[in-house]
């Protein structure tokens, strides 16, 4: 038996330049749109740059250029036509009619890599929400027709029944989806708020940037890392042991993108809920990637579109290995003079980046130190629960017990000693 691999589809990628925006940056858009084809499952062929004034309000590059990616796609056999932007319900029909072939934008390619990747029931349901949302004012006859025809990319998730489905019963869904979620929401507050008075830490940064592969150095975890936009959909939360007794909570998260479909962000609020939550972020950023500063720009924004651009962030540029020019690191330090340059895959720096984790936690956290009669078992208890202990001695019938706390924490432990006493 000869087993055959299913071949990739052929795509053409297409962007348009207006007097807003450089060519240089196009160029990298492109770049960018090319890896998220290739996680897909697509190979570039063609890659089209359309410069106009303006966006052209039925056919996105204008009815010319439409035209001749027709013909390329047709003398060329290409059956996926992938643009930049995301299209009017209007632009991806008359797109369609024209060309006749698949029409995909941005946001329906990032949608169906989530929808391919995502394995928990939260993450499934979190997928299948964010695209009857997006498809909602797309479902029109001409465009679930071609739905079916061709198949393929963009076209996972819901499926062919939910497709057909008229507009009523996709409303139904989406309410029951967001119902779903409601309670895994709720679930969810209910297990964080049993780890509210640890340290909590969370990587967040540009896809592909490296957090998982930091994720496992750090915990010695396996989980998923790979060479791929978008590998990690779902949070992972483990216990990360600083030093002898000193213990916080890490979790690594779904990677941020430009132009990431705001239904996405909003189907995703449970997860992105760690990193609201989280008392410490661990901003991985990809050094060797040459975009790397709007990378940064595109996370804080996402940050503050969360409402935690107040919080502690900390900058680490990864994959120092892959970067051979000495003046571009001389320029980090001298531009992020508090940031951290590392290489997780290597694991080069990562002791300064631990020992920076407990610098912070001192500094930031209170340190006490108390005394307590051994009968009071209770209280030694809960002080193990709520805090850090990083040393406890016996002496005669008295525990000498010191720990490191949450402010809000440490509030908990005096109410219990005041109630005590």
């Amino acid at each position: 038996m000869i087993e055959l691999k299913p071949t990739k589809e052929k795509a053409i990628l297409v962007a348009l330049k207006t007097k807003d925006i450089s060519k240089e940056t196009v160029s990298e858009h492109l770049d960018e749109l090319e890896e998220l084809a290739y996680t897909a499952g697509a190979d570039t062929v063609f890659k089209i740059v359309q410069d106009k004034q303006a966006m052209d309000s039925a056919f996105y590059i204008g009815r010319g250029k439409a035209e001749e990616i027709a013909q390329l796609a047709e003398l060329n056999d290409i059956s996926l036509v992938i643009f930049d932007d995301d299209l009017t319900p209007v632009q991806i029909r008359n797109l369609e009619k024209l060309i006749n072939r698949k029409i995909v934008d941005r946001s329906a390619l990032i949608l169906d890599i989530f929808a391919g990747r995502a394995k928990t029931k939260e993450a499934k349901t979190q997928v299948e929400l964010a695209q009857l949302q997006y498809m909602m004012p797309r479902l029109t006859r001409a465009w679930t027709h071609l739905s079916k025809q061709f198949g393929g990319i963009g076209t996972k998730g819901p499926g062919e029944t939910q497709i057909e489905t008229d507009r009523r019963i996709i409303k139904e869904r989406i309410a029951l989806l967001k119902d779903k979620l409601d309670k895994i929401e709720s679930q969810r507050i209910t297990q964080t708020r049993k780890r509210k008075d640890f340290v909590r830490i969370s990587l967040i940064g540009y896809t592909n940037a490296g957090k998982s592969t930091l994720f496992n150095m750090l915990t010695k975890e396996n989980i998923l890392a790979e060479n791929k936009l978008f590998a990690t959909l779902d949070s992972t939360t483990r216990t990360l042991e600083l030093e002898k007794n000193l213990n916080v909570l890490i979790s690594d998260t779904v990677g941020f993108i430009r132009k990431l479909p705001h239904h996405l962000v909003a189907s995703f609020k449970s997860t992105l809920n760690e990193v609201r939550e989280s008392d410490i972020l661990l901003h991985i950023i990809d050094i060797s990637n040459d975009y790397y500063e709007d990378h940064i720009e595109v996370v804080n924004s996402t940050l503050k579109d969360l409402e935690c651009a107040k919080k502690q962030v900390i900058k680490i540029f990864n994959k120092i290995d892959l970067v051979q020019d000495k003046n571009k690191i001389q320029y980090l330090y001298n531009k992020y003079p508090d940031s951290l340059i590392i290489s997780a895959f290597k694991g080069i720096n990562i002791s300064s980046l631990r020992n920076k984790i407990k610098r912070i936690i001192t500094d930031e956290f209170s340190q006490k130190r108390i005394k307590l009669k051994i009968t009071d078992s209770k209280l030694i208890s809960l002080i193990h629960s709520l805090a850090n202990v990083t040393e406890i001695k016996y002496t005669n019938d008295f525990a000498e017990i010191s720990y490191t706390a949450k402010p809000e924490t440490e509030e908990k432990i005096r109410r219990a000693l005041k109630t005590k006493s």
